[in-house]
């Protein structure tokens, strides 16, 4: 039997183990986040209708066997722009699974600098659905407007939380308030999608289910702040239970590293 890679790490948090070694670059001063091109668009359209979704389906088929349980819970938000939030456990996998799970949507996805620094595919990526997080003040407001704007056109924005990619993890890392600030904002119904791990009858490789919940709606009712921090601690429950439910067998071992004097 194939022994089980074992990761070690320190910090929660911030550790990262995508293995990527991608050099990241910042984002060109005058990116934009919404071209407007007809020509641009059309090749938006064609390349996520034709080749995104498609192909995301087949792989996360093919290679995980992957399946949904309670994507019905999507009905309740018909014709709404919904936030889509994860764990990030795959590179590729949490790439196309938003964009699966919401088949007639438009699925976008807040990416970090890695994904915007592929050599040669920042366009495709962008076509593709990608919003990058922005670093100086003026493209953090364009990306916020870009957000909400996504919204309004009744689409979904998927959000990993965690941040970092840890591959086959099978529990819910802690991750803070702050990327709630969107829905907290706008009132847009919010989605989990907890991502679990299951042993195949055969082989060591698993299989992927993806559970979905929801909606949970802020509560306009509190602060600004305790509206962000109530609605991510309920997501952060319903992602917990999904877990603790449907994750049965740890592909990759994590041992947290004793921090000694």
């Amino acid at each position: 039997m194939k022994e089980q890679r074992v990761i070690r790490y320190r910090d929660e948090l911030h550790d990262d183990f995508a293995g990527t070694h991608i050099k990241t670059k910042p984002l060109r001063p005058d990116y934009c986040y919404m071209p407007r091109s007809p020509l641009w668009r059309a090749l938006k359209f064609l390349l996520y209708r034709c080749l995104a979704q498609p192909l995301g389906f087949l792989y996360a088929r093919l290679f995980f066997a992957h399946r949904f349980i309670g994507r019905e819970v999507l009905r309740q938000a018909a014709g709404q722009g919904i936030y889509l939030y994860g764990n990030h456990t795959q590179a590729v996998l949490d790439a196309f699974v938003p964009n699966i799970v919401c088949w007639r949507r438009r699925g976008y996805i807040l990416v970090g600098p890695d994904t915007m620094s592929l050599p040669g595919l920042q366009n495709l990526v962008k076509m593709l659905g990608a919003i990058p997080l922005g670093e100086t003040i003026h493209q953090k407001m364009e990306m916020i407007g870009c957000v909400h704007t996504r919204i309004r056109e009744k689409s979904a924005v998927a959000i990993y939380p965690e941040a970092h990619i840890w591959p086959f993890y099978t529990r819910i890392r802690p991750f803070p308030a702050d990327s709630f600030h969107y829905p907290a904002r706008d009132g847009a119904p919010v989605f989990t999608l907890t991502t679990c791990y299951q042993k195949r009858r055969f082989g060591s490789f698993p299989k992927a289910v993806t559970c979905v919940d929801g909606p949970f709606y802020a509560d306009f009712s509190l602060p600004a702040e305790e509206r962000k921090q109530e609605l991510r601690d309920r997501c952060y429950g319903a992602m917990c239970r999904r877990s603790a439910q449907y994750s049965d067998y740890a592909h990759v071992v994590y041992e947290k590293i004793s921090e000694t004097k």
